[in-house]
Parts: structure tokens; C-alpha cells; sequence
């Protein structure tokens, strides 16, 4: 029987957990034994008691609930150092399943420690965007709280009203939102401050979302005609051309300006975020606006930003949050564990963990395979060579 471990997460500020006592059940149900690090829950608000009640086992905080478990449930990256005093990479035994957020272009040579050690990693971020993933898509499902959470923290820092009043004193103008980049974080920021009465305009290079951004009562800021292959085939945004960016900041720059709020969202898996709110914009802004940069751990797309603090520039707020999915920490971690069950579905194979590496999924997410680095992109950065699905070579 297969054993999974719902470990305990060690990074600073992160309240989420890669199960609850919904998904324990049904992973339970579905032939698995299930062991839960002690406390796993309780930054989730979700007690030990309840992970009991459901079946699975309360394990300590130490090397051997590590070196028991097939299967291993994160949501960031194991730690260097854990409570049994080591590296929770070394805790784990020699075919051993992680998954979890593994950052892996930021971590290489932590992903080559996985395959030294023979352990397999599947990384949540890199699930293709393509139908049959879609309850496995754990970046979807985090960044559609870190949009809604954006929005708020923003209103509460804002000077002033996010909506029209009328009141005996005059009328009170509404805010004005720009949101930069209408995927899953940006379309919730454009609903979020849609229903706080915000005027709402948006940015996207992809003019095919221009229909979702009108639906939602925003207005679409018209750019330059976008270059060829601006996706990859993962349905993830590629790097575009200086020339490209210089004309949209160009453009967005007027909006920008005029705007109380700016709320960035644009990343590139593996490439420093796109610089979309330069500093000579910032200093055009209002004094008392904000911006809230999303994209803040890859760089940030406005270069005034901090990761981790809220800095003022200019007179302009800049909010720097790493992690807001991690503060809503239940329904987070309610929505990122029903990733994992689907993911868990698609690789256990009555009772049996099953890695197909010539799967569209696992040539997407799998990073670490029978001792190896699978994954070309990873790869290509450790300076390895990766076989084919097809039993061919693949320059990394």
C-alpha cells in the first residue's frame, strides 16, 4: 500500500497545506494510507483531530515519518533544514514521489539533488494549461486569490473611496484601476474591483482576452499587434521582444498615470518578470496611489518594487507581498489540495504510482525521473542531456 505524507510546511509566512481532511478521506478511499506530519494544519486553521477523524495518522516532526512515505505532499519546496536537523531532501528514500510549488528555475541545483538521491519531483507550477489538467492547475487556482486579495489590500491603503457616492457633501468620483495582465490573477482583480464600484481598465499582450475583460465591465487597453508564438505549448506566457514591451509601456504608461490603483500580474515561467511600470512612470503617478506587484518574487514588474516589504516612491505605495495566496490560508489550501487529489488520480493506477514520462502532463511537470533530470528546460540550465519520450536524445 502506498503511504502519503501531508508534510508540515518550514517556509517563513506560508499558512497553506497540501491536503485536508476532504482530500485525506478520499485519498484514503482510494488505496492509500495517509500520514500527516504533527501541526501540518494549524497555520490552515485545520487540527490534527480532524486529520484523525477522517483516517490518517498524526506522525512527529522527524526523519523516519520522511523515510516511510512514497508519496510526499508540499506546497513550497523542502526545506534545507527541518526539525530533525538536516535537509528534508535527505530524508527521503530512493524512489520516493514530492510534489509540490519545487520553484525549479530559481532552484536548479536543488532539482539535481533530487535526482542524485533518486528521488522523483512533479512541480505544481509547470502542469500544462490544457483541458485535461485543468483540476490539477494549482498556479490557476492560487493566483485567482492572490487577483481578490490584490484589489483589498490595495483599497485599504487607497486615500480614498473605491466607489462613486453621492452624499450631502458632494459627489465622490470613483477610483481608477489599471490591472496589468488578464490571466487568472488579473481577470479576479478586474472582477474584485469591478464589485467595489472601481472604474477598471486592463492590459493584455494576448488580444484574445479582450472579450473576457469587457465581460467583466473593464475596459481594454488597446496594444501593438502581438508578435507570433507569444505562448508556449504549455499555454504559458513566452518572453517578448524589447521592442514589444517598449511600445506597451508606451501605451500603458498614459493609463497608468491617471490611475489610483496599478495592480501587475505578468510572469514568464523561468524568465525574470517583464519591467511594465517603469520608475519614470511611477513618477508621474498621483502621491497617495498604489501599486501592487504580483509578479514581485521573479523581479517585479515595476523595478521600484521589494520583495517582501511595502516601500513608498515618488508618493506612490508599492506593495510587495511574496505570498498572498497564503493569506487565506483555508480556502487555499482547500482549492491547492483538490489540485493534488486530481493530480494523484491521474498517476496512481490502482494502488500503484505510475510516472508515464511520454505523458503530456509529466513532460510538462515532471522535473526528476529514475535518478535524472527529466526535464529539458532544468536540464538545460545544469548543462545535462535529457532523453525523449521516444528514446532519442533532446539537447538541453
Amino acid at each position: 500500500m502506498l503511504k502519503v505524507l501531508v508534510a508540515k510546511e518550514r517556509a517563513e509566512g506560508e499558512t497553506r497545506v497540501a491536503a485536508t481532511p476532504d482530500t485525506v478521506k478520499q485519498i484514503i478511499a482510494a488505496g492509500m494510507a495517509v500520514d500527516v506530519e504533527r501541526g501540518a494544519g494549524e497555520a490552515s486553521f485545520i487540527r490534527d483531530a480532524e486529520f484523525e477523524a477522517v483516517g490518517a495518522k498524526i506522525v512527529g516532526n522527524d526523519r523516519a515519518a520522511w523515510q516511510n512515505a512514497d508519496i510526499v505532499l508540499k506546497v513550497r519546496a523542502p526545506a534545507e533544514a527541518a526539525e530533525f536537523g538536516g535537509d528534508e531532501i535527505e530524508g527521503l528514500k530512493s524512489g520516493a514521489l514530492v510534489i509540490g510549488f519545487l520553484n525549479p528555475y530559481a532552484a536548479a541545483p536543488r532539482i539535481k539533488q533530487f535526482a542524485d538521491r533518486g528521488v522523483n519531483t512533479i512541480s505544481m507550477e509547470l502542469i500544462p494549461r490544457i483541458t485535461r489538467a485543468q483540476k490539477m492547475d494549482a498556479l490557476s487556482s492560487q493566483a485567482s486569490i492572490a487577483g481578490y486579495k490584490a484589489v483589498l489590500l490595495a483599497a485599504a491603503e487607497l486615500p480614498k473611496y473605491f466607489p462613486m457616492l453621492m452624499t450631502a457633501a458632494g459627489t465622490v468620483r470613483p477610483a481608477r484601476v489599471v490591472v496589468m495582465g488578464a490571466g487568472v490573477a488579473g481577470l479576479q482583480a478586474i472582477a474584485t474591483a469591478r464589485r467595489l464600484g472601481a472604474i477598471v481598465e486592463a492590459s493584455d499582450v494576448r488580444p484574445a482576452v479582450k472579450e473576457q475583460i469587457e465581460s467583466l465591465g473593464a475596459r481594454f487597453i488597446d496594444l501593438p499587434e502581438l508578435p507570433k508564438d507569444s505562448e508556449d505549448a504549455g499555454g504559458y506566457a513566452k518572453e517578448l521582444p524589447a521592442e514589444f514591451l517598449r511600445k506597451q509601456q508606451e501605451i500603458v504608461a498614459k493609463h497608468v498615470a491617471d490611475a489610483d490603483v496599478v495592480i501587475t500580474t505578468a510572469l514568464i515561467p523561468g524568465k525574470p518578470a517583464p519591467k511594465l511600470v517603469p520608475a519614470e512612470v511611477v513618477e508621474r503617478m498621483r502621491p497617495g496611489s498604489v501599486i501592487v506587484d504580483l509578479a514581485v518574487e521573479q523581479g517585479g514588474n515595476c523595478p521600484l518594487s521589494e520583495a517582501g516589504r511595502n516601500v513608498r516612491k515618488h508618493g506612490v505605495l508599492i506593495i510587495g507581498h511574496r505570498n498572498l495566496p497564503a493569506t487565506l490560508p483555508a480556502d487555499a489550501s482547500m482549492m491547492y489540495s483538490r489540485n493534488i487529489l486530481a493530480l494523484l488520480g491521474d498517476i496512481v493506477k490502482k494502488g500503484e504510482l505510475v510516472l508515464d514520462v511520454s505523458d503530456e502532463i509529466m513532460r510538462g511537470a515532471l522535473l526528476t525521473h529514475g535518478g535524472r533530470v527529466v526535464h529539458p528546460g532544468i536540464a538545460g540550465q545544469l548543462g545535462l542531456v535529457v532523453e525523449s519520450p521516444k528514446g532519442g536524445k533532446e539537447a538541453a
